[in-house]
């Protein structure tokens, strides 16, 4: 007795069905195929990670094949949208299951007190009473687990270790789902630790953590800790020499993106990249060097998805400049979308930071024009630029406002204000911390130099930190995930409404 789904012999039906679609992305530009697949194909991966039925979705096709076969639908408009609706999410459904049963493929012993080894395979992070990194398991098991351990002894990437231990499987759900979203299976926590070798992962990558921490080190050579750690983050990302209170003071005065090392940060460290290169190279050479430059930060910064984001998207508009086209800012967002999630399916629902990154972007682009009109300011920086950093700030915040408050319970207004302030010395500090790294290497007391000019802007930026965090407004409340869709409908309704009533005056 066969177990496949009546409609799953009509090869008819289904032959003609995928015809119909060869046809009609064959009738559209080009870039519009793109973006269509695309973004049905992340529907697609969207639903598969909320544990959709998937034989609801291979029904679904197999009923629209048939209604195609019989011609029930006319026009050409319809057909597009319901083909390629179906045929991309029902692939991306597909790939999300494919890697989520690759991933579940692990061979990690649970629940028993074993002697194993692994290599760390990411940097190790430092808190105050303990070290917390990712190891991957040598043969016979396979797969990753994250291992807590106390301070010293202090391990490093690539490090081979011997543990003895029991390992547990990650809970809550929320909790496992955050780690499977980093290919982690287990937890172990307070194990017995031997380092039986060194340098047994990729060299490439050992050399560029270790080139991060000496840079590190050299913030911490020449300035005090606090705003060493405050460059270092916003330089590097690296945020384990932050204390506690600074930590909720940014979180407090909203100015936690600083430190993420987003697009703001890319874009800056890109065009200063190509700028140098281009003085010293060929064009094509200052190009080729500025990409190895980007990937190899992007490695060294740890690879975070905003970072990532950011990374993908600057290179494609290095690459527009190039080769001498337009770039389009809506495929740029839906490629860097795609090449993540194709990687890793698993952080369009379960990564917070690949969902902000995203979502602040879009609001940038397409919330900051409706802003402007609604607001009636006039389209010119201001004075130190406070008119351009409040309608940047005033829409990315308002993107990811319920995001922020699902997520970490907490949204301030203030840090509207707290962001223009800071926004306009940000460049300049984190050109003064690269001078500051590289005159490190040639002289510490030529580093000197720079640091005195770093400190006063990153002494200004955490007291200005502080400040905002006492006189903070927070707003905290219990947002549904229901209140946040209505919250994106009615700002998708605003949007479009502002920009027909602009296109009608006009």
């Amino acid at each position: 007795m066969s177990l496949a789904p009546p409609g799953l012999h009509c090869l008819g039906g289904a032959s003609y069905f995928l015809i119909v679609i060869l046809v009609i992305f064959i009738a559209m530009p080009a870039y519009n195929i793109f973006f269509f697949g695309a973004l049905f194909f992340l529907i697609g991966v969207f639903l598969a990670s909320l544990n959709l039925k998937f034989w609801i979705l291979i029904i679904t096709l197999l009923i629209a094949g048939i209604f195609l076969f019989l011609r029930f639908f006319k026009k050409a408009k319809y057909l597009f949208w319901l083909t390629g609706l179906l045929f991309f999410v029902l692939v991306g459904s597909l790939y999300y299951v494919g890697d989520d049963l690759r991933f579940k493929n692990f061979r990690v012993p649970f629940d028993e007190k074993l002697s194993f080894s692994g290599v760390i395979a990411d940097q190790p992070v430092f808190k105050s009473n303990y070290q917390e990194f990712v190891l991957k398991l040598n043969k016979p098991s396979r797969g990753k687990i994250l291992v807590k351990l106390p301070l010293y002894p202090r391990f490093d990437y690539g490090d081979e270790l011997k543990l003895k231990g029991l390992i547990k499987k990650p809970f809550p759900e929320g909790y496992e789902r955050y780690l499977a979203k980093e290919r982690v299976a287990g937890v172990l926590f307070l194990p017995e630790a031997e380092l039986i070798g060194k340098n047994k992962d990729s060299k490439i990558k050992g050399a560029l953590y270790a080139l991060r921490g000496k840079i590190v080190v050299s913030f911490q050579k020449v300035l005090p800790s606090q705003e060493a750690a405050f460059l270092s983050g916003l330089t590097l990302g690296v945020r384990s020499e932050f204390s506690d209170e600074f930590k909720k003071a940014m979180s407090l005065s909203g100015t936690t993106h600083l430190v993420a090392l987003s697009g703001y940060n890319i874009t800056i460290l890109a065009w200063a990249v190509m700028g140098i290169f281009g003085t010293l190279f060929k064009r094509r050479a200052a190009f080729i060097l500025t990409i190895i430059f980007i990937i190899g930060f992007v490695l060294m910064a740890g690879a975070s998805s905003s970072v990532v984001r950011a990374a993908i998207m600057g290179i494609l508009v290095l690459l527009a400049r190039e080769v001498g086209r337009i770039y389009d800012f809506r495929n740029a967002i839906i490629f860097a979308a795609l090449a993540m999630v194709l990687e890793n399916p698993k952080v369009l629902v379960f990564d917070v930071g690949f969902q902000l990154s995203f979502l602040a972007l879009l609001g940038i682009i397409y919330l900051r024009p409706v802003i402007q009109k609604i607001s009636k300011l006039k389209n010119e920086p201001g004075f130190l630029s406070w008119r351009d950093n409040l309608l940047t700030t005033a829409s990315a915040q308002f993107a990811v406002a319920p995001l922020l408050i699902i997520n970490f319970g907490v949204f301030s207004p203030t840090s509207l204000l707290a962001n223009v302030i800071i926004l306009e010395t940000v460049p300049v500090a984190m050109a003064l911390g690269f001078l500051v790294a590289f005159a490190s290497f040639l002289s510490y007391h030529f580093s000197l130099i720079f640091s005195w000019l770093a400190f006063i802007l990153l002494r200004f930026e955490i007291l200005a930190i502080q400040f905002f965090a006492k006189f903070s407004i927070p707003i905290s409340t219990n947002f549904s995930w229901s209140f946040a869709a209505l919250y994106y409908i009615l700002l998708i309704v605003l949007m479009f409404y502002v920009q027909r009533k602009n296109i009608h005056k006009a």
